[in-house]
């Protein structure tokens, strides 16, 4: 009897210092892996994971075209029964069955940079990016005095967050600068060598071209790269950075870029389901400002800390 009471307190010994050992989980999955914009955001979440002891298990699918990946990875962590999912919708649509089934699981889901189609999660954090639209249109409507023949460069149909951008600039276009045309829209897909292809055939289509707006990071890059060589009358309004298109800023080539801050995202993102899990108010939508840089700005102390966080801290 007394080795039987023995062994059950050990036993109970051992499973409440595992219970206070017990580190929380918390999926972050983004659209992709391969542009600057999601490393940023993966340190912002380990930054936060870090300073509140929780893990962060980073996937996302290879492309940013791929929602089926996405939808198997989500459901891939549903069934490992994490804590929380941290979650940038590729479509605004095709993950909505996902989501509601890890809000049944009741696993609590964050939405981050792309809105999504349902209200079954805890917040959403991402830039304004309707906002961010409308400013990149004032800055194209303000460098060409208010005319001209404008195309975009778009990413792809269904993405929340670049949808949003591109009809902010389209309604800005239309609303305050009527001399202002815009010709033409076509999709990167988010690949470079997509959206540097369809800038070229659409710089073909267009002759008299004045300006060209590039609603991501992969279409801003390829329509610089289809610019390279050209006259440079074609003013170039892009979105996110790499330092491959600061130094196309720095050269000219570009005119100014409207970025957002990945890092503060991925942080705050993770610090919502730190925040639900400890019973607090959480704000349903996380609106983040967006930042137009230029050649005048750009070496602002403000924007370089926003444009270079430490990266390898928090990811090697």
């Amino acid at each position: 009897m007394k080795a039987y009471f023995w062994i059950a307190s050990l036993i109970a010994l051992l499973f409440s210092g595992c219970n206070r050992e017990h580190k929380r989980t918390i999926a972050v999955i983004p659209k992709g892996n391969s542009d600057l914009f999601w490393q940023s955001v993966h340190a912002g979440a380990v930054k936060a994971g870090r300073e509140n002891g929780v893990d962060v298990l980073w996937n996302g699918p290879a492309s940013e075209a791929d929602f089926t990946v996405q939808i198997q990875i989500v459901d891939a962590m549903i069934n490992r029964r994490v804590d929380a999912i941290a979650l940038a919708p590729t479509d605004r649509q095709a993950l909505v069955t996902v989501v509601e089934r890890a809000a049944n699981r009741n696993v609590p889901v964050i939405i981050f940079d792309s809105a999504i189609d349902t209200q079954r999660f805890v917040s959403q954090v991402a830039t304004d990016n309707y906002k961010a639209g409308q400013m990149a249109g004032k800055r194209m409507g303000k460098i060409l005095d208010g005319k001209g023949k404008v195309v975009i460069v778009a990413v792809k149909p269904g993405a929340a967050s670049t949808e949003a951008r591109e009809k902010g600039f389209e309604d800005t276009i239309h609303q305050e600068f009527p001399g202002i045309q815009i010709l033409d829209k076509r999709y990167g897909m988010a690949l470079v060598a997509q959206a540097m292809t369809v800038t070229e055939n659409m710089l073909t289509s267009h002759t008299d071209l004045d300006g060209i707006f590039a609603s991501n990071e992969s279409s801003t890059i390829g329509a610089a790269q289809a610019m390279r060589g050209r006259p440079g009358k074609i003013k170039l309004v892009g979105f996110d950075w790499s330092p491959t298109l600061l130094d196309d800023l720095n050269s000219g080539l570009l005119d100014s870029l409207v970025i957002q801050d990945p890092f503060k995202m991925g942080y705050q993102a993770v610090m919502a389901a730190v925040k639900h899990w400890q019973g607090e108010t959480v704000t349903k939508i996380v609106d983040l400002a967006p930042r137009l840089i230029d050649r005048q700005n750009l070496n602002a102390p403000d924007v370089q800390a926003q444009l270079h966080p430490d990266l390898k801290k928090y990811l090697e």
